[in-house]
């Protein structure tokens, strides 16, 4: 289940934190539970990734996207992530992430986030995400005008880029073998 209390926790944090700019570092302190933690008594994959979620929509607020941003329909979507980790954590582990935008292009922003325990980084994440609307991507630099951010787009670092062109060349859809047919078998008689 998704952890809607949390959410609600560190965006009412960040609601009552001072802004962030564009570039500026966002944290957020969190404790694993019981309920996140897979068979082998380490934090889920897939729970790693949620809790990212709850650094990424409170950095939006603190920057201000939530008002100016989300309330003329756009919504933000992850368009891809890179995940790398490096350490186990475990039950009861309270982690500090760290959450910033790294820069965009013309359609992603590309953010970086990571885990930290004792001050040591656990894992870490390269995410990109767009706002949407209805019919499809709003471009960066109209996303950032709304946000009144009265800055540029400051050049991506390479291993973003590497990342993004890589991203790029991968095929779509999937070429995982034989294609499978997703229709229902023929109803036969006997």
């Amino acid at each position: 289940m998704y952890p809607f209390g949390r959410l609600a926790w560190h965006r009412w944090q960040a609601r009552r934190a001072p802004p962030l700019g564009p570039f500026d570092l966002h944290h957020i302190t969190t404790r694993i539970m019981p309920w996140d933690i897979d068979p082998f008594g380490e934090l889920n994959n897939g729970r790693t990734l949620t809790l990212y979620d709850l650094g990424r929509l409170a950095l939006f607020d603190r920057m201000g996207l939530e008002a100016r941003i989300v309330a003329r329909g756009w919504r933000p979507t992850i368009a891809g992530i890179s995940v790398r980790y490096r350490r186990r954590i475990t039950v009861f582990d309270t982690l500090q992430m760290a959450s910033r935008v790294i820069g965009w292009d013309a359609r992603f922003f590309y953010m970086d986030q990571s885990l930290w325990r004792a001050g040591e980084c656990c894992n870490q994440i390269l995410a990109r995400a767009a706002f949407t609307t209805g019919v499809g991507i709003v471009p960066t630099d109209e996303v950032a005008q709304t946000a009144g951010w009265q800055v540029s787009a400051p050049p991506l670092p390479d291993w973003v880029r590497a990342w993004s062109q890589a991203e790029g060349q991968r095929p779509w859809p999937p070429e995982a073998g034989a294609p499978i047919d997703a229709r229902p078998p023929p109803h036969r008689r006997p």
